[in-house]
C-alpha cells in the first residue's frame, strides 16, 4: 500500500491558486511519517532557441532568467500552502516537453505520486493534441492525482471504480491495489470508501445474428457472476454490502452517476497506459471519466507496468 510521503506537484502556470499543492498538503498533514513535497514547473520558450543574434552563452543566461523569474513567482504562490510539518522544494526547468520533464523528475527523484490541477478538455483539444494529463494517464509509472479546484470534505466519500468480471490476474491485482488505496485514504480523511462495478449491457445485434438468444437470460447470468465476485471482494477486505454497488452500462456513466449520487470528493481507477492510435482516438475510462466527474481522480496503473520513458528500459 503506498503512503505518498514523497510528492511531486504540477505547478499551474496559469493561476496563482494552486489547488494541486492544496491537496499535497493535506495529504502530507495526515501522514504518519515525514512528508516531502516538490513543487514542479517545466517552461519553453521556441523564440529563446530561434533568436540567432545571440550567442549559445547569451541565450542560456536569458534562459536562466526566466528559470529564475518563475522560481520567484512559485514561491510567492506556495506562501499560502505551507506547512512547517511538510518539506517544500521548488524547482524549474527549461524543457520543450512538460509531461516528459515530469516523469524524468518521477525516476531522478523517485516520487511516490503526481498531483496536478486538471480542467475540462474540449473534445477537439483532447483528440488531436493530446495534452498533458492524458500523457500522464498513460506513461507516467506512479499513481496520478488529477485534482479540481474544491477541498476533499471530511466525513465524505471515496469511490473504487473495480472490474470484477474479470479473471485475469492483473485485474485482480488492480483491483485490490484499489481498494487498499480507498481504504488507506478514507482512514486518512475519515470518510467513507465505496466500491463501484459495471457490467456490459448485452450486444444488440447478437439477437439478430442467433434467433434462440434470450438477452434476459445472459444479462442475469453476467449479473450474477458479477455480484458474487464483488461479494468475494468486499468480504475479502471486511467492507458491508451497502458500499458496494454493480450496476449495468459503460463504467464511465456508473461511475459518474455513483459519484454524483455519494457527492464523493476522489474517484479512483485503473489505466492501461496504453499508447499508439488506439491511444489517441479511443481513451480508455479514466480518460473518459475526467470530464464527467466533479471530483478528484486518482489513476492507478497494474502492477509490473513499465513507462516508455522508463530510463532503465533504453
Amino acid at each position: 500500500m503506498s503512503i505518498y510521503n514523497n510528492i511531486l506537484v504540477v505547478a499551474d502556470i496559469n493561476n496563482d491558486e494552486q489547488p494541486a499543492l492544496a491537496r499535497a498538503m493535506q495529504l502530507g498533514r495526515k501522514s504518519k511519517s515525514p512528508c516531502s513535497v516538490t513543487f514542479f514547473l517545466s517552461i519553453y520558450d521556441f523564440s529563446y532557441e530561434m533568436t540567432s543574434m545571440l550567442s549559445s552563452e547569451e541565450r542560456d543566461a536569458m534562459r536562466a532568467g526566466v528559470v529564475h523569474q518563475r522560481t520567484q513567482w512559485m514561491k510567492e504562490v506556495a506562501e499560502p500552502y505551507l506547512d512547517n510539518d511538510i518539506t517544500l522544494d521548488i524547482k524549474v526547468i527549461w524543457h520543450n516537453r512538460p509531461y516528459e520533464a515530469i516523469i524524468e523528475q518521477v525516476y531522478a527523484a523517485g516520487h511516490e505520486i503526481v498531483i496536478k490541477a486538471t480542467r475540462q478538455h474540449a473534445a477537439l483539444e483532447s483528440v488531436l493534441f493530446t495534452p498533458t494529463d492524458w500523457h500522464l494517464l498513460r506513461k507516467c509509472p506512479t499513481p496520478v492525482l488529477l485534482v479540481k479546484n474544491h477541498d476533499w470534505p471530511e466525513n465524505g466519500h471515496i469511490v473504487a471504480s473495480v472490474h470484477v468480471g474479470s479473471e485475469q490476474e492483473s485485474h485482480q491485482k488492480l483491483n485490490q491495489a484499489m481498494v487498499e488505496q480507498a481504504l488507506d485514504l478514507s482512514e486518512r480523511l475519515n470518510a467513507t470508501p465505496h466500491l463501484v462495478n459495471a457490467y456490459p449491457l448485452t450486444p444488440p445485434n447478437i439477437t439478430v445474428e442467433l434467433p434462440e438468444f434470450d438477452p434476459t437470460l445472459y444479462s442475469d447470468s453476467v449479473r450474477g457472476h458479477h455480484l458474487k465476485a464483488m461479494k468475494e471482494l468486499r468480504q475479502h477486505y471486511g467492507l458491508p454490502e451497502e458500499q458496494t454497488s454493480v450496476e449495468q452500462g459503460l463504467a464511465e456513466d456508473v461511475i459518474s452517476k455513483s459519484v454524483a449520487d455519494l457527492k464523493a470528493g476522489l474517484v479512483i481507477l485503473g489505466t492501461s497506459g496504453r499508447s499508439g492510435l488506439s491511444a489517441v482516438f479511443i481513451g480508455n475510462t479514466a480518460e473518459n471519466v475526467i470530464d464527467k466527474v466533479d471530483c478528484d481522480l486518482l489513476a492507478l496503473k497494474p502492477e509490473g507496468y513499465i513507462s516508455p520513458l522508463d530510463p532503465n528500459s533504453v
